[in-house]
Formats: structure tokens, sequence, C-alpha cells
């Protein structure tokens, strides 16, 4: 009998040459392998060589890729699929304009996070949460800023004070478990064959027990909810104003099930949880940097909160707040490559070149945020870049320049009509956030001590820690 060391080395080298047999087909794309490539191989299988240096490395490989090609096209490889670049506003443009059944904007992402076994939406392809978020919570800030801003002042309360405010906090550990297994699942299952993930996503996941847990937390809600509907109909005197109820009134179906309202729940979570707190880490992290904006933001605040108090409309008034935040997601940002699509149908650009079905199209978000022909001094922070901006151009086309803009130029929401449709909640949290710290808290690194090197692994902002000193202010 062989020992587990041996069975287990069988089992691994018989995948490697399933592997290199499938990509040996696969990847030889005459089409594909015609367009330049900044990594040393552009062979079908010894291309993996490059895979694993972009995973380490992607950075300087697709500044290095965009700068040799704008305008025009390079490719990388990954370990599934060949990514094609666009460099240059004018043919990231191009992606935008292409309809869904030649472009295709959900597969890639499913088949990063494999949300067929982490994610576990029971129908996944009903989007219906994407128009809620898209209409109902936009339309709801205003209304629901209120609240809003008490929890976020709780939370900072919480953490910098270790207050106890009385929250949910298993609820909350839940979410933000959640999230991480998502993500970590994801990449380790992407990596086996098709027919191996069933099996392997049972072995290494807790995500079943987390959507069980999930499923008891909402329970009682939801019954609650759904009696008073039997009963009142659509509208009743004390009827909530929140996700959980949204989703309930638009679900169709299974979705409509308790277990599909806590399987959406938790995807929406995912989805925001982590975005908008990994972009205030680097939000943060720029701003104990640059010491030097900490005054003129808190002036900023202070003025507006006189005028307008804790409001929606006095956030839309923090141009620089905004500008700070719009410059932090410009020259950091959570994925170096964004914009992603799965070609369905053979796409030309605008310059000639046609890229065949099964390849992923993307832009080098990375490399086109410090464009020197699109951003003046690109490679240097400039917090108030923007609102100077706004300045400049006046009233008339601020939208232009506001944190929730997206543009070929700037992309860190996406683009086009799958731009995040949950971006204005999101900066609305943001700019709150940033705006609360500065005029709450005296703020620096531990003595000695600055922001952590900026790690990026398979194109991915992994955040690393910093020690950071808070004082509260006296009135």
């Amino acid at each position: 009998m062989p020992d587990d060391f041996t069975s287990t080395a069988l089992f691994l080298g018989g995948i490697l040459i399933l592997v290199y047999l499938f990509l040996s087909w696969y990847r030889r794309d005459p089409l594909v392998l015609s367009l330049r490539i900044t990594t040393r191989f552009s062979d079908p299988v010894l291309s993996l060589i490059s895979a694993a240096q972009y995973y380490f490395d992607g950075y300087r490989i697709l500044k290095d890729g965009y700068e040799k090609t704008r305008p025009g096209l390079f490719k990388i490889a990954s370990f599934r699929r060949w990514i094609v670049l666009a460099a240059g506003p004018e043919l990231a443009d191009d992606i935008r304009k292409a309809p869904d059944n030649v472009l295709d904007n959900l597969t890639p992402i499913h088949e990063a996070l494999q949300s067929e076994y982490t994610l576990k939406i029971l129908n996944l392809a009903d989007s219906y949460h994407t128009d809620i978020i898209r209409s109902k919570l936009t339309r709801n800030i205003t209304a629901t800023f209120g609240e809003v801003r008490e929890e976020l002042v709780l939370a900072f309360d919480d953490l910098i004070q270790t207050r106890d405010d009385g929250r949910n906090r298993d609820y909350q550990a839940l979410n933000l478990t959640f999230a991480i297994n998502v993500v970590k699942s994801g990449t380790i299952l992407s990596m086996f064959p098709k027919p191996l993930r069933p099996i392997v996503s049972r072995m290494l996941s807790d995500l079943p027990s987390q959507i069980r847990q999930e499923t008891e937390y909402i329970r009682p809600m939801v019954e609650e909810r759904f009696a008073k509907m039997k009963e009142f109909g659509e509208d009743w005197d004390d009827k909530p104003n929140d996700m959980l109820m949204w989703l309930m009134s638009e679900a169709k179906g299974v979705e409509r099930s308790l277990e599909g309202l806590a399987r959406r729940l938790l995807r929406i979570n995912f989805a925001s949880i982590h975005t908008t707190s990994l972009t205030f880490i680097q939000v943060l992290y720029r701003l104990l940097l640059h010491p030097e904006y900490i005054q003129p933001l808190r002036e900023e605040v202070e003025a507006v909160v006189a005028e307008e108090g804790w409001t929606k409309a006095g956030m839309d008034k923090m141009y620089k707040i905004d500008s700070f935040i719009r410059e932090t997601q410009r020259l950091d940002g959570l994925n170096i490559i964004l914009v992603t699509r799965l070609v369905l149908r053979p796409f030309t650009f605008s310059n000639g070149v046609t890229v065949p079905p099964g390849v992923l199209v993307a832009v080098p978000a990375g490399a086109a945020h410090r464009d020197e022909e699109v951003y003046t001094n690109a490679d240097k922070f400039e917090g108030f870049r923007f609102s100077k901006l706004r300045e400049r151009d006046g009233d008339g086309v601020t939208t232009r320049h506001q944190i929730v803009s997206v543009s070929p130029e700037h992309v860190p929401w996406g683009l086009g009509r799958h731009a995040c449709p949950g971006r204005f909640f999101a900066a609305t949290e943001l700019k709150a956030m940033l705006a609360h710290i500065v005029v709450t808290y005296d703020m620096k690194f531990e003595e000695g001590k600055g922001a952590p090197p900026q790690l990026w692994i398979a194109g991915l902002y992994i955040s690393r820690s910093a020690n950071v000193m808070f004082r509260k202010r006296q009135a």
C-alpha cells in the first residue's frame, strides 16, 4: 500500500500532466499568440512561468507592457486564460461599448470567485439584487444616512476606544469571515479541474456552515415580515426600510425562500465589506503619509457640517474629502486589472486587432491610472488633484471629477453600464468615515514606523497591518 505522501504525489503529478496537455491545446491560438507579451514566454505551456511571474510581480509587468504598447494591445498569461489588455483610454472605451453577447462581464467574476461553490446563490443567473442596489439603495442614501452615520461613529468608538456598544458581534464576525473565505476558497478551487471542484469545495470550506448561521440569524425577522406582508400587503406603518425588506419585496421563486434570502444577503455583504474596508485602509495610510492634508480636510468638514449638519447633502459639498479618496483610488486601488470581460464572439478593437472567443480582455488599471498623457505628475500623490479640477472647470461639469464618476481614464468602479451599482452608497460611506476621523481624532503612525510596503498577489491588493496611534481631539 502506498503511503499518504506517495499517493498525494501521484495524484498531483497526474493533475499536472493533465493540465499540461490541456493547456497545450487550449492556449494555442494564433490570434492571441501574435500579440506582444511582456514576460518571457509565449509558448502555450511555458507561458505558465509568465503567469507565475504575474502572480507575484504583476504591477511591474503591466506597467512595462502599457508603456511599451500604448496605444495598443498586449497580452499576459494567467493560469486559466490569456488576458488581452487595452493600453490607452480609446481601447478601454471599446470594451465599454461592446454588447453583452460579445463581451461577457459576469463569467470572469464567477470564475475568479468560483461562485457556484462559494457564494452558492440558489439561482446564479438571477441578479435581481443588482437592480435593488442601483435603484432602491441609491435612492435611500439620504433617508438612511443618519443610521449610517450613527453606525460608523459606534464602530470607530468600538475599534479605537474598545467601547461596548451592544451590537451583534457574532453577526459582524460571520459576514467578515464569510468574505475572506469566499476569496480564499475561490482562489484554491480555480486551481483544480472543474470535475474535482465539488469534492474539493466540501473539503476546504466553512462556507456551508456560515450560510446556515446566516439563515438562522435572519429567520425571526423574515418570518415576522412575511407575516405582516400577508396581513397588510406591501405597506404598513412601521415597515422597515432596509436591504432585507427590499429583497423580500422583489425576490421571486426559490430566491424568496429563507435560504435564498440568506445567501443573497451574504453575497451583497461580501461585495461591500472588503472593498470599502480595504479602500479606507488605503485612504488612512495615505492621510498619515501626507499629514499636511489633515488640517485643510478638517477645516472643510467643520465648515460644511456647520452649514448642513451630518447629512448626505453635507457629504456632497465636501469636495476635498471626495478628491482625497478618488486620488487614493487612482494610485492604490484594489485590483491592477479591471473591466474584465470574457470574449464570446470574435471582437475587433478600433485599432483593427481581433481577439478570439475564450480570451479575457481588460483594462490594466494600475498602469492606466499612472498614464502621464492623462494625469500630470501621474506617479505623485496629489490629494486635492480632483477638487482643483472641479474648481477649474466650474459647476457645469463638476461631476466628471467626482469620486463616483467613471471613465476610460479612471476605472476603480468599473466602466459603462456594468460599473459598480453600489458606488454611490460606498462613496458616501467612505466620505463620512474620512470626515469623521479628521474632525474627531489626532492620529499618526507609531513613532519610527510608517505605512507597510504595498503587496499585490495575483493582481489583488493585500492589506498589511500597521500600528496607528489615535487620540481624541479636545473640544
